[in-house]
């Protein structure tokens, strides 16, 4: 019901509340962000003015100082799309169905290798620009390393390279 003071548009309008917990929310976002490595940062396209309050937030130490500043990101936040970011960070922690079906494939892809040549031949025509050299050695490394029941080094090193190799080297971190 409309009274003299109100008009239908203010009924639409979130409340005060309601705006309050989409700022805290887009600020625990900004915080989170922080915690990306700068690569992954790089690789958001966000704002100047938001990467260079998300480095000033991990630079700052007292508590005071990183709370008024993820309150400065929050507010620049309000700014941008948040679903991106929010994909990036899943992304970024193994969430996404995505980021871990390209996992497992490169697991599969690890372990075709290990038991059959014939999978290296298909990479290696798959990805022209790969090291043949490096790549036979990590395998050849690797198949030690399991015949003697040592540590994975070897295995996991296999597995960045192919995470490497695959993704175009645009994640430095696993």
């Amino acid at each position: 019901m409309e009274t003299p003071h109100t008009t239908p548009a203010d009924d639409d309008a979130p409340s005060k509340s309601q705006r309050k917990r989409d700022m805290l929310e887009l600020q625990e976002l900004g915080e989170q962000l922080a915690t990306l490595s700068s690569a992954r940062l790089d690789a958001l396209a966000l704002p100047d003015a938001l990467r260079t309050a998300l480095d000033e937030y991990n630079r700052i130490r007292a508590h005071e100082g990183r709370r008024r500043q993820a309150q400065y990101i929050g507010r620049l936040m309000r700014k941008v799309d948040p679903e991106p970011l929010r994909e990036a960070l899943r992304e970024a922690s193994g969430d996404s169905r995505a980021a871990v079906a390209r996992l497992h494939a490169l697991e599969d892809l690890r372990t075709r290798l290990l038991a059959d040549d014939a999978a290296l031949t298909a990479l290696l025509d798959a990805h022209p620009h790969a090291d043949a050299q490096q790549l036979r050695a990590l395998l050849r490394a690797t198949r030690a390393e399991q015949a003697a029941a040592r540590p994975p080094r070897q295995y996991r090193a296999l597995f960045q390279y192919l995470k490497q190799l695959t993704e175009g080297g645009a994640d430095d971190d696993a």
